[in-house]
């Protein structure tokens, strides 16, 4: 029996905040806990593209960092190639590579040297980097002048895909891409749609997709997984607005009852203010 790529069981992760009551004077603080992933359970078998969509706040970009090793989850257990993402940190990463919306960089090197450090980390120490990194920049739409430029010289779509190429660079896999598109236009998603399926031609490798876009999901991904615990609870409090028993009036309620809508009132015109008649 082979081993999944990804091995969830009863993850959960929280994060303490400090938040005011109301009516609470200003310098009393309690701690608050803010749950950023409910408790998951998920298998992924190794190979292919899968897709998680889902609401702001659902835990997606959560879920990356923990697969990542960049977060500890709070209970249960996360595996990839049957190395726990804890105690087997190290060995973890050296089969993932993480893309994300805020990519870093250092900004004063060129994108050549940037990826030429990522790629020294994982170990690559081959004497065709340059022709791989020439290749996956040209296959992103990237002009050769550029791989020269400093990064800060550099648009937030170059950028991005600078960072993608780097991720596709250290042939990881397991490929963990939040939001790898965002500030792309359509030819350049196109693009990276395309790099990606050559990848996978290449060699077997896992990709963990997360997405707000329904269509790049159904272009690129194998499956679809839905993070729908906030929108379960965006969806009952909606319910309970347009539900049959009308709520009750409350500074803190967020709806009203149709009957008992306020209407501001018209102002009474004063004698002064008639038009004299002539």
């Amino acid at each position: 029996m082979s081993v999944p790529a990804i091995e969830i069981t009863g993850v959960r992760k929280a994060f303490r905040h400090r938040q005011r009551e109301k009516g609470a004077p200003w310098w009393r603080r309690e701690w608050k806990n803010k749950v950023a992933l409910h408790e998951l359970d998920l298998r992924v078998e190794a190979g292919g593209v899968i897709g998680i969509l889902g609401p702001n706040g659902s835990g997606k970009s959560t879920l990356i960092r923990i697969l990542g090793t960049l977060l500890t989850p709070d209970a249960g257990t996360a595996k990839v190639f049957g190395c726990d993402v804890v105690t087997d940190a190290l060995q973890v990463r050296r089969h993932v590579n993480r893309v994300s919306v805020e990519a870093a960089f250092f900004k004063e090197l060129s994108p050549w040297e940037n990826m030429v450090y990522a790629s020294r980390l994982y170990g690559n120490t081959s004497r065709g980097t340059r022709r791989r990194v020439v290749e996956i920049m040209a296959l992103l739409g990237l002009p050769k002048y550029v791989i020269d430029q400093p990064m800060k010289q550099l648009s937030r779509g170059q950028q991005q895909k600078v960072a993608i190429a780097r991720s596709f660079l250290t042939a990881p896999s397991l490929l963990l891409m939040d939001e790898p598109t965002t500030g792309l236009d359509p030819r350049s998603k196109k693009e990276v749609q395309a790099v990606l399926e050559t990848l996978r031609a290449e060699r077997e490798i896992t990709v963990l997709l997360c997405t707000h876009d329904i269509d790049e999901a159904a272009v690129m991904c194998d499956r679809v997984l839905m993070l729908t615990a906030a929108m379960f609870s965006l969806m009952a409090r909606r319910m309970s607005c347009a539900g049959g028993t009308a709520p009750t009036r409350s500074r803190t309620s967020s709806c009203t009852s149709p009957a008992r809508r306020w209407r501001p009132k018209r102002p009474r015109r004063r004698s002064c203010d008639r038009p004299a008649q002539l």
